[in-house]
């Protein structure tokens, strides 16, 4: 995990030291905009982004859509949660099972362990901490070039990294290696990838065997938010399991028993 500025520590500091009494509106606001430390109920302030009030079913906007992000990995086996702001039974449900999985009470409420444990789980540039933009792009630096805009692109690579965070820590904690991410058309061409290939959006990413194995990868991703997942036993896949998110669902890894 980066290192925090010195000077974002004071400031969270002499934020946290103003902020008491009371619970704060559902809403959220960027670490680097003032006053940005959470009140009271919210958990430690964070130089990424910043929940300043408890969240559950019936809350809406920017703060929800923030939250949906990192819980988008926890939508149950072969769902996906929208990342749409507004908090509704999936996202309760999809919260329950992140407090589940790190020993919180799962009322599917976000409050102040939730943030809390969020906070710990991620850098100052909002990925979680055991995985990087630079490896979810190794073909176009500015995400320029493919099938949406580029901040598209960066946008729906950030929501692919939260769910591979889910599946990490599902597995154990074990490094999953992630050898490809997003693709410009043209790159995507160059390797000889699908017309219509998913990693055009930054909703793909391809990993390595790593100590869980091709089937374990690809069978783990099944849980966590991954509508397409491509292993051994389908065409071109031995050697990586491909997964990623978006409409429809399409899952085959034949080798696999998927």
């Amino acid at each position: 995990m980066r290192s925090r500025p010195v000077g974002f520590l004071l400031s969270a500091l002499a934020g946290a030291a103003l902020a008491f009494g009371g619970t704060a509106a559902a809403s959220a606001t960027p670490a680097s905009a003032p006053g940005s430390a959470p009140t009271g109920n919210v958990g430690t302030a964070d130089a990424c982004y910043n929940w300043s009030g408890n969240l559950q079913e019936g809350s809406s906007g920017e703060a929800v859509r923030q939250l949906q992000i990192r819980v988008a990995g926890y939508p149950g086996t072969g769902n996906q949660i929208a990342i749409d702001g507004v908090f509704g039974p999936a996202t309760k449900a999809a919260v329950a099972r992140f407090q589940a999985a790190y020993g919180l009470a799962a009322d599917g409420i976000a409050g102040a362990q939730t943030f809390s444990k969020i906070y710990a789980l991620q850098d100052d540039d909002c990925t979680p901490v055991n995985f990087t933009y630079a490896e979810l792009n190794r073909c176009n630096s500015d995400w320029s070039g493919g099938k949406v805009s580029a901040a598209t692109a960066r946008a729906n690579a950030l929501v692919t990294m939260w769910k591979l965070q889910a599946m990490r820590h599902a597995m154990g904690d074990r490094p999953i290696t992630v050898n490809g991410g997003f693709r410009s058309v043209s790159c995507n061409s160059a390797v000889g990838g699908a017309a219509n290939s998913r990693h055009m959006y930054g909703h793909a990413a391809d990993l390595g065997a790593g100590s869980q194995g091709f089937c374990g990868l690809a069978q783990a991703a099944r849980n966590h938010g991954f509508t397409e997942i491509l292993g051994p036993g389908y065409p071109g896949h031995n050697d990586h399991t491909h997964v990623a998110g978006g409409s429809g669902r399409f899952w085959s890894a034949p080798s696999c028993g998927i």
